[in-house]
This record gives C-alpha cells, structure tokens and sequence, in this order.
C-alpha cells in the first residue's frame, strides 16, 4: 500500500518553483532586452516608470487609508468598512465605544430581569405555603412535624 504524501512540505516547495520560473523569465527578458530596437525599449522604460508610480500610489493609498476615520473604503469591486484609528475629531472612537457597550448592557439587564423573576417565583411559592397553613385548622404539634411542609407541597400538586 503507498503511504500518504506529506502535503505540508507542498506550498513552499510550490513557492521554490515559482520563484525559480520567475528569475529564469527575468533573466531571459534581460538577455534579449539589448537586441530590441530603441523605441521599443524606450517604450518598455516608459511603461516600467508609469508601474513604479502607479505602485507607489497604491503603498501610499494604502497607508492614508489606514490611519484614515472609520469609513466607507471602496477597491475595485469590494466595499468594505474600514477600522483603524480614531478620526481628528475623537467623537468617532467613543461613540465605537458606547454602540460596542450595547450588546454587554442588554445582556446585563436580561440577567437582572430573569434574577428578579426567579425571586419573584420564590416569595410567591413561600406565599402560597403560609396561606395554606393559616388557613387550615391544625393542631400546634402539626407544624413541627419535619414532614408535614412535604405533605403541604404534595397537596397542592
């Protein structure tokens, strides 16, 4: 039987091949870059100066969107929400602060409303106990009976 290849060793072997093809391209493209006319080469100059502009608006897009307000951010055909940190102002990070609290506040007044309730339950059960025996004609030595609050509860169900 064969046994299992071992698939971690795959992307960086992957990633040595590709560097790999990418220098033998480069090198090839600079080998015959000197038999090419000069105004193919000067248009390929021109062209390789117009992608390291365009790449070096891009970087610089990139770090004044990052240390941008929280806003609408929009790259090709996403559109996202951008984080990053507070505006000039300072109003937007409390207000980030107050809405994240919401979440921590509501579930903090459900936990309060459903203590009260179960509180609520309980007086109401003992309630209901103490009417029973008040109302009932009983002799005194029943009520220290240790099994006479168990025969109370079987009773009303």
């Amino acid at each position: 039987m064969k046994s299992p290849q071992n698939f971690s060793a795959l992307p960086a072997d992957l990633d040595a091949r590709v560097t790999r093809f990418g220098l033998r391209v480069a090198a090839g493209l600079t080998e015959r870059s000197a038999a090419l006319p000069h105004d193919v080469s000067e248009r390929l100059r021109f062209a390789r100066e117009q992608a390291m502009a365009r790449a070096a608006q891009a970087r610089a897009a990139r770090t004044s969107v990052s240390t941008a307000s929280p806003g609408v951010v929009q790259m090709g055909s996403t559109l996202a929400l951008s984080g990053g940190p507070r505006g000039a102002s300072g109003d937007n990070g409390l207000w980030a602060k107050l809405v994240s609290a919401l979440p921590l506040l509501a579930l903090l007044a459900g936990l309060l409303l459903m203590q009260q309730s179960q509180i609520h339950e309980q007086i109401v059960a003992a309630g209901e106990v103490d009417t029973a025996l008040l109302s009932d004609n009983l002799p005194p030595s029943a009520f220290s009976d240790p099994g006479f609050a168990e025969f109370l509860r079987d009773g009303q169900e």
